[in-house]
């Protein structure tokens, strides 16, 4: 890979990882709810599950869902409709379970199941796969790609549930907890909105 599309790559990826979204805002209200050693499989699924949606999406699916309308719909409206669940359930408890008394953070294995769900990490998935990976050396090309999702996503969701551990103490009342929680809710089911209707 050239310097310069390494570099173009490095550029989207970590803008992509950095930027507010659904994994950065659960992570963000993981740390608050939960503490940040609780928050940390959390960390480590979207570390890992979104290289490797990357590496199986640029190696066997890119081409699948770049022709098939059907399929790119159908992920794009199921991923919505999940994350609107995830968004209402962390507005009313702040995390993920069937009431308040069963809250929990994400385990490491449903972070980085989500990921398939996600419409952002789909939208990302299949745009820098399909600008990223070359076919003359797929596997070595969607290898780097997987490589820099993991610096991105490692760095970005701890500074994420680092920040929103940092306001905790602020967030010691319950109305402001709940307050948090909602505005975080919110935020992920408007991005879901935004990444649907866009």
């Amino acid at each position: 890979m050239p310097v310069e599309v390494f570099l173009a790559l490095v550029a989207l990826i970590f803008a992509a990882a950095w930027t507010p979204g659904p994994n950065n805002a659960l992570v963000a209200s993981s740390a608050v709810n939960f503490g940040l050693r609780r928050t940390v499989p959390h960390m480590l699924g979207i570390t890992l599950g979104f290289p490797v949606m990357i590496l199986l999406v640029g190696l066997f699916l890119g081409e699948l869902f770049q022709t098939s309308a059907l399929l790119r719909e159908a992920v794009r409206w199921g991923g919505a409709g999940l994350l609107l669940w995830v968004a209402w359930s962390v507005a009313r408890t702040g995390g993920i379970g069937f009431g308040v008394e069963r809250a929990r953070p994400f385990s490491f294995i449903e972070a980085a199941a989500f990921q398939w769900v996600n419409p952002k990490g789909w939208a990302m998935a299949v745009a820098i796969t399909a600008q990223f990976i070359d076919p003359a050396a797929p596997w070595a090309s969607a290898g780097v790609v997987a490589l820099v999702s993991v610096a991105a996503g490692l760095t970005s969701s701890l500074a994420w549930a680092l920040a929103g551990r940092a306001i905790t103490r602020w967030l010691s009342t319950g109305r402001r907890l709940r307050l948090f929680n909602f505005a975080m809710g919110a935020l992920i089911g408007l991005m879901v909105i935004f990444v649907v209707v866009s």
